[in-house]
């Protein structure tokens, strides 16, 4: 349930406030942005968070993975990071209106900057959900917005996982969503970084289709083996949820 602390918090008419099934927690978001999906909702499940870990988020959005890392695992501290500054904004008054200004930090910058914002080596888990889309593979939305969502525009993937490299320390965690057929680059671009690809795990909506998203961990300075995991399947025959994507979604 939101917080005493947020009962002042304002909601603009044209943004709308969403339960996300968790611990009670809302979020607020505008209908005409680029809002949370499933990979942001599986990445905060899947990624390796203990609690009092200081994590941060690389490219948070409207704040969705802060507030269900934070409701899932007790973080000592989780930040967020995003480059848009109505985005952030709103991230920064979904953690308002929860109560947890003391528990969420929302930064509106860009993550490249991050190691000087924060320091090298300074957390144990970095989460990111970045965009999907080389800029050589197709054309980016005349919306600046959904051309960042979506296009790598202010960051790549090699921006992320050297990022990450900084800002773990020796045997922290880095935790990413993407899409399959970008995975040889992932795997590439985190071992650049030092970071040892540790798991994977494909998402496919049916048992029949072929996968549409990856999750994948790293650990800094790791000689992990690769466990590769069973695959994580949406829906079941009948059309419903599968009882692994009904404990994720609604606890």
């Amino acid at each position: 349930m939101a917080g005493a602390a947020g009962r002042d918090v304002i909601v603009h008419p044209y943004e709308r406030v969403d339960d996300l099934q968790r611990s009670g927690l809302v979020i607020i978001q505008n209908p005409a942005r680029p809002r949370f999906s499933a990979d942001a909702v599986l990445l905060s499940e899947f990624a390796t968070v203990k609690q009092g870990d200081r994590c941060i988020d690389l490219g948070a959005g409207t704040g969705v993975i802060p507030l269900l890392v934070w409701a899932r695992r007790a973080p000592g501290r989780m930040v967020g990071v995003e480059i848009q500054a109505d985005m952030a904004d709103m991230a920064r008054r979904s953690v308002e209106l929860n109560g947890l200004a003391g528990k969420i930090e929302i930064v509106h910058d860009d993550l490249k900057h991050a190691v000087d914002v924060f320091g090298a080596g300074c957390f144990d888990v970095v989460l990111s959900n970045p965009p999907y889309i080389r800029m050589d593979r197709g054309v980016p939305s005349t919306e600046q917005e959904l051309a960042l969502t979506r296009h790598e525009v202010a960051c790549t993937l090699e921006d992320v996982t050297t990022a990450a490299g900084k800002l773990l320390k020796s045997h922290g965690r880095l935790a990413m969503v993407h899409r399959p057929a970008r995975l040889t680059d992932l795997l590439i671009a985190m071992r650049a970084s030092r970071l040892e690809p540790a798991r994977l795990r494909f998402v496919q909506a049916r048992s029949t289709s072929p996968p549409m998203m990856v999750l994948a961990e790293a650990v800094k300075e790791s000689k992990a083996t690769l466990e590769v995991m069973p695959t994580l399947v949406l829906y079941g025959e009948d059309g419903s949820y599968t009882d692994e994507i009904n404990r994720i979604y609604f606890g």
